[in-house]
């Protein structure tokens, strides 16, 4: 039996709503601390995010519905579940986050959802929402909106064309690996082909190219290894231009006990969300330091060291690399130096054109990064 709640007003709707998108971390974590979700003073999940400007605030992020009518087997809302089931309203939703975004809150709506009927019923109420919002009530800022997959191209290309980003979980690598957690969705027509779509829609010079589009991985939910989220992880930079991946460590115990669950190895507490922490390491070698596929270190079994930063396993690997001149080295070989990074480059560069560099402290405070910098440098 599924657990209704009879006629509940709006905020405790959203309570259990907003709750329940704790699960879709899909820009609401990454490998700077600063933009990990957490709960607030009230013990509700919010999700800071670096604005623009390099300031921070918050999204108001939730579920429209937690009703789900797929069969994933990872998650804690898949449709055979016994939990408390809710739905708002478009106009329910828009009427809240405006609220909350008048009396500056939040700066922007992150908005999902489970499957409500089909997967085009689901996204018309998500679209909903943001016709309101823009054309309704002249919202220009920042909405975030899932794509469900299965959708249809008319929904999808509605979606992008009203919201400032949107994402539609990649899950796995492989339809391999998502055979596994879902016997309802096909992996190339129902997550692959609108992945593909919707970069075709955001794409440079396109009418919708302003529209940022992200994904995510479950990661250790099919038993995939690093290696297979590698290597899809660069094709969706590489030949989609994906703007951002992001990954979400399965924790046994939110899901259905049949899946294979981490990585074989990764038996310590905390070991799960380390892997995920490389993933993200290995995520910005690709996206700011000119690494390549062929770069990333893996161990026999196609997984990366936990007790290894995949920047410093590469260095160890590449002793013929260094020590790297810091007065002559190009930008590239400069982002090669483990404690070096793209921001402290731009400033080495800047700075040996005013004058020679005889000393790490030339650079600025020497801190962690650059003490782990110093050996593999020369003036």
């Amino acid at each position: 039996m599924v657990g209704i709640i009879a006629s509940p007003d709006t905020h405790q709707k959203l309570r259990i709503l907003s709750a329940d998108a704790q699960y879709d971390l899909a820009c609401a974590c990454s490998s700077n601390k600063d933009e990990h979700r957490k709960r607030n003073s009230k013990g509700n999940w919010v999700y800071p995010i670096t604005l623009p400007n390099g300031g921070k605030s918050i999204l108001f992020k939730t579920l429209i519905s937690n009703v789900c009518s797929n069969d994933c087997k990872y998650c804690p809302l898949r449709e055979q579940m016994d939990i408390r089931r809710c739905s708002l309203r478009p106009d329910e939703t828009a009427k809240v986050f405006l609220d909350y975004y008048n009396r500056r809150k939040v700066y922007g709506l992150f908005l999902s959802s489970g499957v409500l009927g089909s997967a085009d019923a689901t996204m018309d109420r998500l679209n909903s929402v943001a016709r309101l919002l823009r054309k309704k009530h002249g919202f220009k800022g920042y909405i975030h909106l899932k794509i469900i997959p299965g959708a249809s191209k008319a929904a999808i290309e509605e979606a992008v064309s009203l919201a400032s980003a949107v994402s539609l979980n990649i899950e796995t690598p492989g339809e391999n690996n998502l055979a596994k957690l879902s016997e309802k969705k096909i992996y190339i027509r129902d997550i692959i082909e609108p992945i593909k779509l919707i970069s075709r829609l955001v794409g440079r010079g396109s009418k919708y190219e302003k529209t940022k589009q992200t994904t995510q991985f479950i990661v250790g939910a099919a038993g995939e290894s690093d290696a297979e989220i590698v290597k899809y992880m660069y094709g969706l930079y590489k030949r989609l231009r994906m703007n951002r991946v992001y990954f979400s460590a399965y924790q046994k115990g939110l899901g259905d006990k049949s899946i294979a669950g981490e990585q074989a190895g990764l038996e310590r507490p905390g070991d799960i969300f380390m892997r995920e922490h490389r993933l993200y390491q290995v995520d910005f070698l690709l996206r700011k330091y000119g690494f390549e596929e062929s770069d990333i270190i893996l161990d026999e079994n196609g997984n990366l060291s936990l007790s290894t930063d995949p920047k410093e396993a590469w260095a160890a690997r590449h002793p013929e690399f260094f020590p790297v001149n810091i007065n002559r080295a190009s930008q590239f070989s400069l982002l090669r130096v483990p404690g070096l990074g793209p921001v402290t480059v731009n400033r080495i560069l800047q700075q040996r054109k005013k004058s020679h560099l005889n000393h790490i402290e030339d650079i600025g405070k020497v801190g962690i990064r650059l003490q782990k910098a110093k050996k593999f440098l020369t003036y």
